[in-house]
């Protein structure tokens, strides 16, 4: 695999078993951008949401690598309710910290709503069963 740099200054892996997906996905995530962009959302707009995919993707690939799968797959109660559970207590701090006005003093906002964003990717792939189980 090699990091390809594209002419906008942006890059991907290159050279492993997902190249083909990555070209159709990206195809598709060029069609809908023009699509948009002809309807009246800007660029950039499009370019935050997939910027905010990426950085939470990547932050999910490495706690992955923390954690492993079973933290999920072998929740008590079962990987939905763990996810319940984790996504209720994020909501729970959430409303604290808005509710009292007050500055967090370990975990953003934007870290909890990446963590939620997170664990409804994860909660999706338990419901297609293309979550690990071990």
């Amino acid at each position: 695999m090699y990091n390809e740099i594209r002419a906008d200054g942006s890059s991907r892996m290159v050279g492993g078993v997902w190249d083909l997906s990555l070209s159709d996905r990206l195809r598709e995530w060029n069609a809908l951008n023009q699509t948009a962009t002809n309807k009246g959302i800007s660029e950039e707009f499009l370019l935050s949401i997939l910027n905010k995919l990426n950085d939470a993707g990547q932050l999910l690939v490495k706690k992955q690598l923390d954690y492993g799968p079973t933290n999920i797959s072998r929740a008590p109660g079962g990987p939905m309710n763990g996810l319940r559970v984790r996504m209720h207590d994020k909501i729970a701090r959430i409303n604290n910290l808005l509710d009292k006005g007050v500055d967090p003093e370990n975990e953003s906002l934007q870290d909890s709503f990446i963590d939620l964003l997170n664990y409804s990717v994860i909660a999706l792939m338990v419901l297609d069963n293309t979550w690990p189980n071990d």
